[in-house]
């Protein structure tokens, strides 16, 4: 098939590499704007156009895919689908009625679970024990389109969304691909998704990454877990915000041996760096200041050297 490929961040590279390397064609790409990105905020265009300029394939990013010009291009190219993989844009009417078979959504969830822009993320900070990811025909609902395939995957227990989000790639890259060839071959026929199971996965704020420690000790390791790298779990010390990389659940309670038990968000330092919940203490394997890299947490603490009862907030 003829095919147009919309995507903008780097996991929906694999995508587009499984895509361009299947039976099908890929005759353009769509994505997002160059947007500004690293430490000197440049504008750059997305991983997937430079994946497809290496590539050579012609790129199009309108701001909106609802631009006149953009649709009468789309148009002109007449694709007979469209995949989709975290393009990161509404797709009107007038868009989703070009190609001939729809656009096909890749979407790391077991729909109807975790709708919405950040469902890798959710399913960590749950507590879920499977997800997958799931190829359905996308319409003018939320992640609410019928579906066309799906394939489980099991969450580890130190999974973080990157290393999640990593693995799902490359499953549902096969899935997507398997997918565009069924629809080729007419053996695809459409499941509208139950209406029961639903979840939603809104887009995760800086401010929603602040790390609550009154929380229980494993709530707040998959809460980390799910916002590692982004946007970044975070706390202050000192009134400074200090960004924070997983913490290492403990086998047993350090304060079971005779140390005093620590309050929530109260730290001690030693060997390691201990942080309270409202459980149990978890340690702190790396934390990064504002405006400095990432540093281990016990060198972090020999140089801030914490006295008894300061704690994170």
């Amino acid at each position: 098939m003829r095919v147009v490929f919309a995507g903008t961040p780097e996991p929906a590279v694999t995508a587009l590499e499984a895509v361009i390397a299947s039976r099908h064609e890929v005759t353009a790409v769509v994505t997002r704007p160059e947007a500004p990105a690293g430490r000197g905020r440049r504008s750059r265009p997305s991983p997937v156009a430079q994946r497809a300029a290496d590539h050579g394939i012609r790129v199009l990013a309108p701001t909106s895919p609802s631009e006149p010009d953009f649709l009468a291009e789309l148009t002109d190219m007449a694709p007979e689908c469209c995949p989709v993989v975290a393009y990161g844009a509404l797709l009107r009417p007038a868009a989703l009625e070009v190609p001939r078979r729809g656009w096909v959504n890749l979407h790391f969830s077991l729909l109807p679970a975790w709708r919405g822009a950040a469902p890798v993320q959710h399913a960590i900070m749950a507590g879920d024990d499977v997800t997958g990811a799931s190829t359905f025909v996308i319409e003018e609902g939320l992640d609410t389109g019928p579906v066309l395939g799906s394939v489980s995957l099991g969450i580890e227990p130190r999974d973080t969304a990157a290393t999640l989000l990593e693995r799902l790639a490359d499953v549902g890259s096969d899935l997507l691909v398997a997918t565009l060839d069924a629809l080729e071959e007419g053996a695809l026929r459409p499941e509208p998704q139950p209406g029961d199971g639903v979840s939603h996965a809104p887009r995760l704020s800086v401010e929603d990454a602040r790390v609550r420690w009154d929380l229980p000790a494993h709530v707040v390791d998959r809460r980390i877990r799910g916002l590692t790298p982004a946007p970044g779990a975070w706390t202050t010390w000192r009134e400074q915000r200090l960004k924070l990389g997983p913490l290492v659940p403990l086998a047993d309670d350090p304060s079971e041996g005779g140390g005093a038990a620590l309050a929530p968000g109260e730290v001690r330092a030693g060997r390691s760096l201990l942080v309270g919940t409202s459980t149990g203490p978890l340690e702190a394997t790396w934390v990064q200041p504002a405006g400095r890299g990432a540093m281990a947490g016990a060198d972090w603490a020999r140089g801030v050297r914490p006295e008894a009862g300061e704690a994170f907030s």
